[in-house]
């Protein structure tokens, strides 16, 4: 009995990280805006190091975390984006496109979409939790991804000002709503 027990125990302790240790879509909340925020750097489709805190120098960067190259509603999205990044750029601002997929799979994204702006690999989806728009679907994406714990981003866009601020973000935790080009360019205009 006793040494049930004790196999049992170290069972529980070779258990990697379990479901219980990540956040629903629900509990997911998201950064708000008016809170500094977190500056990373990341390895594009290219596995070129973007820099976050070096891209602010130069002006307003609209961040938009999105799940995948498999994604229908993230492609077309960001098939929008890609088509109006001359308004974009006209406000100063720059873009980036954060996925937890792997350099290869970023680059797959760009062909579909046309995307002329940065696409980033959130390794080991720290970006993502700093900004805390990851959350456990469920679904497998090991192969995708740079671990085993399968998470996904909520589709999110977030524009940073260049003192670091978040000035403007659109959060929802339903994956088929997404931002809308106007309100970008608005948000923008308004700096």
């Amino acid at each position: 009995m006793i040494r049930k027990f004790f196999l049992s125990l170290l069972l529980i302790l070779a258990i990697p990280l379990t479901a219980q240790e990540f956040k629903t879509v629900e509990e997911a909340e998201g950064l708000q805006v008016g809170t500094e925020a977190p500056v990373f750097k990341a390895l594009d489709a290219d596995s070129n190091e973007y820099d976050l805190g070096q891209a602010l120098n130069s002006g307003p960067v609209v961040m938009i975390f999105y799940r995948g190259y498999w994604c229908p509603y993230c492609n077309k999205h960001l098939s929008l984006i890609q088509d109006s990044l001359d308004f974009i750029h006209a406000l100063g601002a720059s873009v980036i496109a954060i996925s937890p997929e792997k350099p290869v799979y970023l680059e797959k994204n760009r062909k579909k979409t046309g995307s002329e702006f940065a696409l980033l690999y959130d390794e080991w989806y720290r970006i993502s939790d700093a900004y805390d728009v990851t959350f456990l679907p469920g679904a497998n994406m090991t192969e995708t991804h740079s671990d085993e714990t399968n998470r996904l981003p909520i589709p999110a866009t977030y524009i940073i000002d260049q003192n670091g601020k978040i000035v403007w973000r659109q959060f929802d935790p339903n994956y088929k709503n997404r931002s809308m080009v106007g309100e970008i360019l608005n948000a923008l205009s308004e700096l």
